[in-house]
């Protein structure tokens, strides 16, 4: 099936970007990496769709170190993320979770701004940015705003960003010195979207856990974090996790299974950061 296309532009700077998206007021869509977006046009399911082309804007992209926090740039790709010292070095579950990110053709071209606007629940970044506490940099007409991972991803396919507003960025905290961090999943087989993930982020004031795959949206597991900040192993913090997340039943999996499923990636998680194999 074929793309129901409204119309074309190709933004010229951010501003640019900025007032198109305002002037649609909420008919028209980014085009980044696009995959996401064009596969839901080819179904249909985007409706007949105006496009904004942000690709030209070198303003958007780059990975640098800025302060205390790594500074990503909205059109990174996914492989750049991969690959990145910078990434690797301050970040680690993100260059850990980039791998997983369905095959090596989407992340040549799929965005973290791109996949943080989708709020996929199944997707692996927007739990990264949880478990590490990270920002989002957004830009409407009222200028930039920076809005916490925790108030950013609200429901399904749902964020903060009001329709006239776009991420130009995220901001993480560097890990900390002797920070541990482990991004997992399973999936039925490589490329698929994970039946269930984890990121851990283990610092020295108690860990910071986000799963995927297990509840409409990625979220992190306050009951769990709650238990081993507090002295308690692995076995007891697993015990907690229903009171953390809500598993969808469906075609794939049985929500039980998706919820054994994450109790097995807890403690896989927490021994993979202990022996510092992560």
């Amino acid at each position: 099936m074929k793309a129901a296309t409204a119309g074309y532009v190709r933004a010229t700077s951010l501003s640019h970007a900025v007032t198109l998206l305002a002037a649609s007021k909420g008919q028209a869509r980014l085009l980044a990496g696009g995959q996401s977006l064009v596969a839901a046009m080819n179904l249909r399911l985007a409706g007949e769709t105006a496009l904004i082309d942000i690709n030209g804007l070198s303003e958007l992209g780059g990975i640098t170190a800025d302060g205390a926090v790594l500074r990503i740039g909205a059109l990174t790709r996914h492989r750049e993320l991969a690959t990145s010292p910078l990434v690797a070095s301050l970040a680690p579950a993100i260059a850990q979770a980039a791998p997983l990110i369905a095959h090596a053709a989407i992340r040549t071209r799929g965005t973290i701004g791109g996949s943080l606007a989708y709020a996929d629940p199944a997707a692996e970044l927007p739990a990264c940015m949880l478990a590490l506490g990270a920002t989002i940099v957004v830009a409407g007409p009222q200028g930039l705003r920076r809005v916490a991972a925790e108030d950013f991803f609200v429901d399904l396919f749902t964020t903060a960003l009001a329709e006239d507003e776009m991420i130009t960025a995220v901001e993480v905290p560097f890990a900390e010195p002797g920070e541990r961090q482990a991004t997992l999943e399973l999936a039925r087989r490589s490329g698929d979207y994970a039946l269930a993930g984890i990121v851990l982020a283990r610092k020295a004031d108690g860990p910071r856990i986000a799963f995927f795959g297990v509840g409409p949206t990625a979220r992190l597991a306050r009951s769990a974090m709650a238990v081993l900040a507090s002295g308690g192993d692995g076995e007891a913090a697993a015990a907690v996790l229903d009171r953390d997340l809500d598993p969808p039943d469906d075609v794939h999996a049985p929500a039980a299974v998706r919820l054994h499923l994450a109790r097995v990636l807890l403690r896989r998680a927490l021994a993979a950061t202990q022996t510092g194999d992560a």
